[in-house]
């Protein structure tokens, strides 16, 4: 039996991407979550939940493919370092190893948490450190680890100028710069490790640096999901974070897992590709975006005591192209089109 790992599998990449394995492949998936951000599957898995446990083991649908664990994957990850057959000894699963493994358990959260509690988001190093040493003596065929555009050096996102960060701007011969607080050093260490892992263990591994990536099943706390919620409601003035002239890349959460299939087929050195549109948007421009399809142009009243981070961060998508042909597919029109269309849901 083949069967795939997703650690953090409960939140919004993750969940995205368990759901995009049950509906492409016939694999099992065992995946992990505190559900301290995350829903639990019940909330976001299609038709009638259908689950039995075991011991405290989920066994999710009539299928049985979908294994949940609920704690902290450190815990799952000490109890593997201590007896390496764990999963197949307590839960009775057959397998010799996880075929692939997507490691998304993180301490994640908006700028509030990024700047607000960045001690709690270093934590990050002590889940990544583990998963790592697990890896090189679980040998899982290939593994996925989720970098982040914040691992690129900030003065190259001022408000001097927007510059499109491509890959050769971080390279670990050479003076890194600094990232964006301790969620861009977690998420560089984690890179240079998976470079470790592929030289000095023969991990299959590769990197991806998603840029701002959204869709309609984020959490709230989250700008894109939020700034929707706001035009659905019909806010008027309309709030925004700083003077609103500060740029993201948005990529829609599908062509994400699109490109991650790629990127798994074909690399395996554990170097880090960017994914993104290429194209800065502020988000003065997302509000018009989410006001226009709401019908209304409301007074926009910035907070400027509220936390921004960089000023501009977008990717140059060169690279990708040219070595993989691969373009997003979803435009900001229609993927920000999708997201209202869900906010209004929500309402």
């Amino acid at each position: 039996m083949k069967i795939h790992l997703v650690s953090g599998g409960c939140g919004f990449v993750g969940r995205n991407v368990v759901k995009r394995l049950l509906n492409t492949t016939n694999d099992s998936i065992f995946f992990v979550d505190d559900l301290s951000i995350g829903r639990h599957p019940k909330q976001w898995l299609p038709g009638d939940f259908i689950s039995e446990m075991k011991g405290d083991l989920e066994i999710i649908g009539e299928e049985k493919r979908l294994f949940f664990w609920k704690g902290d994957f450190r815990d799952l990850l000490f109890h593997l370092r201590q007896k390496p057959n764990y999963i197949q000894e307590t839960y009775g699963i057959e397998f010799e190893r996880f075929h692939d493994v997507f490691h998304f358990a993180a301490i994640v959260g908006g700028r509030l948490k990024i700047d607000g509690d960045p001690l709690m988001v270093a934590l990050d190093l002590s889940i990544d450190s583990e998963f790592f040493y697990w890896i090189t003596r679980h040998k899982p065929a290939r593994v996925l680890y989720p970098s982040s555009s914040a691992a690129y050096p900030t003065s190259l996102q001022t408000t001097d100028g927007a510059i499109a960060l491509s890959e050769g701007d971080i390279d670990f011969t050479k003076n890194l710069g600094t990232p964006d607080m301790t969620y861009g050093w977690t998420k560089l260490t984690g890179e240079f490790l998976a470079q470790i892992a592929a030289k000095h263990y023969g991990i299959s591994i590769v990197c991806i640096r998603p840029f701002s990536g959204y869709g309609e099943d984020q959490e709230t706390d989250y700008p894109v999901p939020a700034i929707a919620l706001r035009a659905a409601n019909k806010e008027n003035p309309f709030e925004v974070w700083g003077s609103g002239k500060q740029g993201r890349d948005f990529v829609h959460i599908d062509d994400i897992i699109d490109f991650i299939q790629i990127l798994m087929d074909n690399v395996s050195d554990g170097s880090a590709y960017n994914i993104g549109s290429g194209k800065l948007t502020s988000f003065l421009d997302l509000i018009d975006v989410f006001t226009t399809i709401a019908g209304y142009k409301p007074t926009i009243k910035p907070l400027l005591d509220k936390p921004v981070g960089v000023h501009s961060r977008y990717c140059d998508m060169s690279l990708v192209e040219e070595k993989f042909g691969w373009k997003a597919k979803i435009s900001l029109e229609e993927g920000m089109r999708r997201v209202y269309e869900a906010a209004k849901l929500k309402g």
